[in-house]
């Protein structure tokens, strides 16, 4: 992962609706994995040649709060291990070096970092971690919104060597001119800092920082 620029993949469940895979709330992106994972194998395969250097896990939807808890304790750890190993395929099959990013998503539903248990926590990232693991070049804990949430994930992983990018979502229910402006610094939607948020990770060892789902 060296050079100056270095592309990941789009989102799994914008590609998926695209392309007419199976598709619908509560499940989300889950729903391609449970009723047909070559749509899910397709969307790799775009974005792979759309010129992704990097392909991340279609792990994101496989909490309680998409499949629901009892299909989660049930098939929770398959699921991600199906995800990891269609993920792996796909970048084998590339003509070219492609990585692929083990997705550790928001727990309790995206954008709410009121949500988040630390106590339920390790329950349902144990069995995303151990379903990916042996495909996964890299970790990628995404759209988090608060700083217990990366903390969640840096202990679940634990005992895992594989380096480690945290991507947050920040606050964009503001005035965002304020903030294109300078006269406010942007913030998670915890409304901790984006400098708490480096030196939390760069303590915890990350490999990287970055943003997704916001403006």
């Amino acid at each position: 992962m060296s050079g100056d620029l270095f592309v990941l993949d789009g989102g799994m469940g914008r590609e998926l609706l695209r392309i007419g895979a199976p598709f619908q709330q509560p499940e989300w992106s889950a729903l391609a994995l449970l009723e047909g994972p070559h749509w899910v194998s397709l969307a790799h395969q775009n974005f792979i040649a759309a010129g992704a250097q990097a392909i991340t896990t279609n792990s994101y939807a496989l909490v309680p709060f998409h499949i629901g808890v009892e299909r989660f304790l049930a098939r929770g750890r398959e699921l991600a291990d199906l995800a990891g190993s269609l993920a792996r395929q796909a970048a084998q099959d590339s003509s070219r070096p492609v990585l692929v990013a083990g997705s550790l998503p928001p727990l309790f539903g995206s954008y709410q970092p009121q949500a988040f248990d630390a106590e339920q926590a390790p329950a349902l990232l144990a069995p995303l971690i151990e379903g990916l693991a042996p495909y996964v070049d890299f970790w990628l804990a995404e759209t988090l919104s608060s700083l217990a949430e990366a903390r969640a994930v840096h202990q679940a992983l634990q005992g895992d060597n594989k380096p480690r990018w945290f991507s947050f979502t920040l606050d964009d229910t503001v005035d965002l001119s304020l903030i294109l402006s300078g006269a406010q610094l942007p913030t998670l939607r915890s409304g901790e800092s984006i400098a708490q948020a480096f030196e939390e990770i760069h303590a915890q060892g990350a490999q990287a920082l970055i943003f997704n789902c916001c403006q």
